[in-house]
């Protein structure tokens, strides 16, 4: 099995948690459910499983639950498995077919017998028609697709490999050739294959990015599915027109969507609600405009202005040409990467807990990323694909404007660790090292 972050906050629920179910977060296809059984498997004795998209039954029979005791009944009948108080944990996957269980959850979790874990993969949706959702009793863990550390741990790559690079993003000194060679290697690989486990063990299997293009050309078929299945009708094909757009909108120059793109739209607030559910349905991800670079970002965020990338940056190369993996494998100096880049620098930033906003004005330029840690500190990126990495005027601008509050200011390229002045270059393999926890 793929090894994941996500499996030590897993551990730490269950070590810690008072009276709270567990509630898995995330797009389809992310790692959810092979990763909660493997846990269960590992940490009870009596493992309780019901997927509500492939046992109907079930589904229907808690649909008709009165109450939270009428539910236990019921999950105890269609149970196969003895329900043992004290050493039993229930699962629920796919909950969202079956939303009111959440709001049952408070009086289940309370009486203590058993454990309980909830997982779905539109839950950002589903949730927002529940309801009552119990405060206090859902601890949340979001999980994403595979992060660069995992896909490089997938391949062999120890842990010690990334403590060397902590060490050496965290003393400003290159890293050794070897390793930086091996990670820029891996990065290649990465925009091509992305983290969705099942693209990421058909790579490793095989070492061909055709069986990988493959899977994710169904993973995206499913994603349109679920917007079928789950959009509200009338907007339903306004979403898929959006999602589908994704790739073409992010190969303009600056990367923001362009409303007219989208046939009989001319402003942000015709379409703002179908943005927003591509986003909560976790498959993809939303950099809004802010008007100052200053904490708190919120003050300022204009999310009339928004670039939108898709939650795995596979997704996104294998929607373009095989041609664009060529170019990604061979460093082709005369095609700009930029779309590929930015959307792995947004994806591994959210996948550690960052929201990503851009900044642009007149007199500072564009900043590809900032975000802001919990103390207040900005930081700020700017994202090279190419070869002239110390050109950098919207950084320059920035850190000398006294409108800008920037605390922390980042190249990320493909080289190797520097550091100039008040700017530090370091790999854009790395940027994942930044984390809100």
């Amino acid at each position: 099995m793929l090894r994941r972050k996500a499996l030590e906050r897993f551990r730490f629920w269950k070590e810690h948690k008072t009276k709270q179910a567990l509630l898995v977060t995330g797009a389809r296809q992310v790692g959810k459910s092979t990763l909660i059984r493997a846990f269960a498997e590992e940490s009870y004795d009596h493992v309780v499983m019901f997927d509500l998209v492939d046992n109907m039954r079930a589904r229907d029979s808690f649909a008709q639950a009165q109450s939270a005791q009428d539910l236990e009944l019921r999950m105890s009948v269609m149970s196969d498995v003895d329900m043992v108080p004290g050493s039993t944990v229930v699962i629920v996957d796919e909950v969202q077919e079956c939303p009111q269980i959440v709001t049952f959850i408070k009086y289940l979790v309370d009486k203590g017998n058993y454990d309980f874990i909830l997982s779905g993969s539109m839950l950002g949706v589903a949730l927002d028609n529940i309801r009552s959702i119990p405060v206090g009793y859902l601890t949340e863990v979001r999980m994403f697709p595979m992060d660069f550390e995992e896909f490089c741990w997938a391949n062999g790559v120890p842990e010690t490999a990334f403590d060397m690079l902590r060490q050496c993003v965290s003393q400003r000194k290159p890293i050794a050739d070897y390793l930086h060679n091996r990670f820029a290697d891996l990065f290649k690989r990465y925009l091509l294959v992305g983290g969705m486990p099942d693209a990421v063990n058909a790579f490793l299997q095989s070492n061909d990015i055709g069986q990988v293009r493959i899977i994710q050309n169904d993973l995206r078929r499913y994603y349109r599915e679920d917007i079928s299945k789950y959009a509200p009708k009338d907007r339903r094909l306004v979403i898929q027109n959006i999602y589908d757009l994704v790739p073409s909108e992010l190969l303009h120059s600056g990367r923001r969507f362009h409303l007219g793109s989208i046939e009989g739209v001319k402003r942000f607030t015709q379409v703002q609600d179908e943005f927003l559910w591509l986003t909560n349905a976790g498959v993809a991800l939303a950099q809004y405009n802010i008007a100052e670079l200053a904490h708190p970002f919120l003050l300022s965020e204009n999310r009339n202005k928004i670039k939108l990338f898709y939650s795995d940056v596979g997704l996104l190369t294998g929607a373009y040409s095989k041609e664009a993996s060529r170019d990604i494998l061979d460093d082709n100096p005369s095609v700009n990467l930029g779309s590929t880049y930015e959307n792995f620098v947004v994806q591994e930033l959210a996948a550690h807990g960052f929201q990503t906003r851009y900044y642009q004005s007149k007199a500072i330029g564009e900043i590809d990323a900032a975000i802001e840690r919990a103390d207040g500190t900005v930081v700020v990126f700017e994202v090279k694909s190419g070869r002239s990495y110390k050109s950098h005027a919207a950084l320059d601008n920035a850190l000398a404007s006294t409108n800008c509050h920037v605390d922390e200011a980042y190249v990320l390229y493909n080289g190797n660790v520097e550091a100039s002045g008040s700017i530090m270059y370091i790999p854009v393999y790395a940027v994942g090292l930044f984390s809100a926890e």
